[in-house]
């Protein structure tokens, strides 16, 4: 069987490592498909799912807020400050955080501050949207 290993870490922890047949992510400029023995690649990718598609055909999701994706033929590394397994994303966590976003965004004073609430908002939306998306897979 053809596979490439995959490893994701946030700053805390590896959050997967093992094989699998197909991987699919959010870069920068749109999503992202890697195949085994891709063309090696380092970007930068947004918030959103990351979808590994394993060696035995099953799928884990894994929500990353933002990172790096480095790709060599038969490796990828996705390094993240934030990610999250599918399974432990929290519907009202998000939410919560997502209305809190919003009340520093009506509250910020400066364009520093404004910039901070409207990143935290964009990574929240893109969690409750992965969050939505792992939902429809189970």
């Amino acid at each position: 069987m053809n596979t490439i290993h995959v490893d994701v870490v946030s700053a805390e922890e590896s959050i997967f490592s093992g094989e699998a047949r197909f991987v699919a992510l959010p870069g920068e400029a749109g999503e992202l498909g890697i195949y085994p023995r891709h063309t090696p690649l380092i970007t930068r990718i947004k918030a959103g799912a990351v979808r590994i598609e394993k060696a035995d055909g099953s799928e884990e999701f894994i929500f990353v807020a933002g990172g790096v994706l480095e790709v060599q033929p038969q490796c990828v590394t996705v390094l993240s400050d934030t990610a999250i397994r599918g399974k432990d994303l929290d519907d009202e966590k998000a939410n919560a955080a997502r209305l809190a976003a919003e009340e520093a965004l009506k509250n910020a004073k400066g364009e520093l501050d404004i910039a901070r609430a409207q990143s935290e908002l964009f990574v929240m939306a893109a969690q409750i949207a992965a969050l939505r998306k792992y939902r429809q897979k189970k």
